[in-house]
């Protein structure tokens, strides 16, 4: 559902390449399995430290010759500036194609979109620096809890509105928009372990369990997309036109009608269109 991971998908050269990583995926997650075993280790050699965040690395500095010790801290550094990277690259993208050429240069060559993209992926960059040693630490944490009750209000209308054309557009943006604002109301007003604020769990309503506020805010979000598509299409609301076809679903490089949108200089570089 993160718009860098939407990025790659659309970015690949065709079906089998989506299917293949796919499939190579799952790997990913038992290694970060593997990661979490970090933090028993820590506990087990008892170490202490004030911040939880500095556990691994202080375990690793415990552990560890101080040459290797470099080079685990710098893993870590890798590892953490390797999404960074990713998420600027995709927040630039997002800019170019859906902001940049549609409303301001419509006309704009692919080298043009390159060149805006790189400059936006810099800007990104600057500005996340900034953010993280300007501000306070815990913020980034809120923003991260954030994050998934946010990205999760998308769910509705990027499989809904790709798997059936049923849900009306405004239904689909009013669910979003209520979703949006309930999660952020309730997280807002939420203590977590230790802080006021920005607790992910609450009381459930018409339930009264302790539950995902994301849940419950993605269900207030279903709701009032599903009411909203009914009344709107008793008031014969124009449902706006769709341009894709069945056929954008199997396009891959090569297909006779799919143009290569991509600089010549780049048009035949490995990862391209």
């Amino acid at each position: 559902m993160y718009p860098h991971s939407i990025t790659a998908t659309l970015s690949s050269r065709s079906r089998e390449v989506i299917r293949r990583n796919t499939t190579i995926l799952p790997l990913y997650s038992l290694m970060l399995g593997l990661l979490a075993l970090l933090g028993f280790m820590a506990i087990a050699a008892g170490v202490t430290v004030e911040n939880g965040q500095l556990a691994i690395p202080q375990l690793f500095e415990d552990m560890f010759p101080d040459w290797f010790a470099g080079i685990a801290f710098a893993a870590i550094g890798i590892g953490a500036l390797v999404p960074a990277a990713i998420m600027s690259i995709a927040a630039a993208n997002l800019f170019t194609r859906n902001i940049y050429k549609d409303f301001l240069r419509p006309n704009a060559t692919p080298e043009e979109e390159t060149k805006v993209s790189k400059l936006v992926s810099l800007l990104v960059k600057v500005g996340a620096l900034i953010f993280v040693l300007g501000m306070d630490k815990t913020v980034a944490i809120n923003f991260q809890l954030l994050g998934g009750i946010w990205i999760l209000q998308t769910f509705p209308a990027l499989v809904g509105g790709l798997f059936t054309r049923w849900f009306h557009r405004w239904a689909l943006l009013a669910g979003w928009a209520v979703g949006m604002v309930y999660g952020t109301w309730k997280a807002y007003d939420t203590p977590s372990g230790t802080q006021k604020h920005f607790g992910n769990t609450a009381d459930m309503p018409a339930i009264g369990e302790i539950g995902y506020i994301g849940f419950t805010a993605i269900v207030l979000n279903v709701l009032v997309t599903v009411v909203l598509t009914f009344v709107l299409r008793a008031l014969k609301a124009p449902d706006g036109i769709d341009e894709t076809t069945a056929a954008d679903y199997k396009a891959d490089a090569g297909d006779p009608g799919v143009q290569v949108d991509l600089p010549p200089a780049t048009a035949g570089s490995p990862g391209g269109h």
